[in-house]
């Protein structure tokens, strides 16, 4: 696929194809800079695909391009951001002016020089981008996961198999003098089975992926342990007795259960939030928010993870950021704008979910760093509590930090040990008591498997989230047994 092929270059690509030569990119960021602090433009061509299969039926198979260019003009704290969907000079041009005109009223232009600059990583090489795959060993993987599905118990009834792929290829510009461009594959292989005994149906999913190839799927049988996954968290609630209720210890297991660490805890350190005051960490940046046993980490380096990039929406290289340090808070993640008017440093963290949309700060790939617990130990020091291994839907509020999350996956734990699974588990509470609710933390860091998707004011960008085994002492659970 040629056309694929020419993506490995952004700045070439785009100009060959679109005429968007480093002349035209800087006459354009003349136009929207004017009397504004900061100008940029975000070009972005993608490629995505989209495959289900239902009961042995492909019923839906779809290919999409999307392309476009973002225009941002900033004078102060306020931001006139534009976009357009065509690429042709005349357009953009407009779409520069009325930035600028949003930002600030224009007194003229200039021309702004952006001499290219190398990606600072290189972190999701591939031989094959995901969109390249062929369509039919696209097809045979998701008629394979369905056999299998189907054949690992006589109760599954239904069986849904799904494969997401996506290549964006994106071009940055600024007035601050450079531009930068990335190519980022993305892919996601999800499975749901959906059992039933005796008129009770339950519903079990798994899935993975990230910035990697379709083959990816295929390393080691990978599909086939996500299909088994999905079969036995559907059996699993077949026997699944009701909840407790009350206020009790919870265990948390490794990787996934890390997205209520996302969501009661990464949101309130991101940069906007702290500038506009309205998150529970705002102001407390060198204070103890935390037991000294925590520390948060998000860190968008990591080769071939879902949240992982090269630079940030906004060209920034992404970094390694050490949010909370043994309890004590260090920093908040930053886009260009809350860094300038906050006095902080840039950390890579300014994501957007597509031209159509203005950056701001986001996580990346958001996690706890590994204790020195063992993980069955943790286990065997709970009277009577709760096991969570893997969760569903959440809700948080930033500005206070209070949350509810359902437990898809849990279990009782009695006098040491793990015993029955139980339904319709809640957790309640809130983020920055939780954390100083650790007790323990295990030596056993995990990352999910690559399916995290965070929303934010409308805009939904792909992250990853990671948690060693970690005991919480008196943390409210919400169920229907007391």
């Amino acid at each position: 696929m040629a056309a694929t092929r020419e993506l490995a270059q952004p700045e070439r690509f785009f100009a060959d194809r679109y005429g968007l030569t480093q002349s035209r990119l800087e006459g354009l960021l003349g136009v929207a800079a004017g009397r504004v602090d900061y100008a940029d433009i975000f070009i972005e061509h993608q490629i995505s695909e989209d495959f289900l299969l239902e009961d042995g039926v492909v019923k839906k198979a779809s290919r999409t391009l999307s392309q476009g260019a973002g225009v941002r003009a900033q004078a102060g704290v306020r931001t006139g951001y534009a976009y357009t969907d065509d690429l042709a000079l005349e357009h953009l041009e407009l779409a520069a002016r009325q930035a600028q005109a949003i930002a600030e009223h224009p007194s003229g232009s200039a021309v702004v020089a952006v001499p290219g600059r190398g990606r600072p990583h290189d972190l999701y090489r591939l031989t094959e981008p995901p969109v390249d795959a062929a369509l039919a060993r696209k097809v045979d993987l998701l008629r394979r996961i369905d056999t299998l599905a189907r054949g690992s118990d006589p109760r599954v009834r239904q069986v849904i198999a799904t494969l997401w792929s996506e290549e964006q290829v994106t071009l940055i510009a600024t007035s601050e003098g450079w531009q930068v461009g990335d190519v980022r594959p993305l892919t996601r292989l999800n499975v749901t089975v959906v059992v039933d005994e005796s008129g009770r149906r339950e519903i079990g999913g798994y899935g993975g992926g990230g910035r990697v190839g379709f083959d990816f799927f295929l390393d080691a049988e990978r599909w086939a342990r996500f299909t088994r996954e999905a079969v036995r968290q559907a059996i699993l609630k077949l026997a699944a007795v009701n909840a407790p209720a009350g206020t009790m210890t919870v265990v948390l297991g490794p990787g996934w259960p890390g997205i209520l660490l996302h969501e009661a805890v990464g949101h309130g350190l991101e940069g906007d939030f702290n500038r506009k005051e309205v998150s529970a960490f705002t102001g407390r940046l060198g204070q103890r928010v935390a037991s000294e046993l925590v520390t948060v980490v998000d860190d968008g380096t990591i080769p071939n993870r879902r949240g992982s990039l090269n630079v940030d929406d906004e060209g920034t290289p992404t970094g390694r950021t050490v949010l909370i340090e043994r309890g004590i808070l260090r920093g908040y993640m930053q886009d260009r704008l809350n860094a300038r008017l906050l006095g902080m440093p840039l950390t890579g963290n300014g994501r957007r979910e597509s031209f159509q949309h203005p950056p701001m700060p986001r996580m990346t790939n958001t996690f706890m760093l590994a204790g020195e617990d063992d993980p069955e130990e943790i286990i065997r020091s709970v009277s009577r509590g709760l096991y969570a291994v893997a969760f569903g839907g959440g809700q948080v509020d930033i500005t206070n930090g209070k949350f509810v999350f359902s437990a898809s996956e849990a279990y009782l734990v009695e006098d040491g040990r793990v015993t029955a699974p139980v339904k319709g588990a809640t957790l309640i509470g809130s983020g920055p008591d939780v954390l100083t609710r650790v007790s323990r933390v295990g030596h056993d860091l995990a990352f999910d498997e690559g399916i995290g998707t965070c929303g934010k004011d409308g805009q939904s960008v792909p992250v990853g989230v990671g948690l060693p085994t970690i005991r919480i002492d008196g943390i409210t659970v919400g169920g229907t047994e007391v």
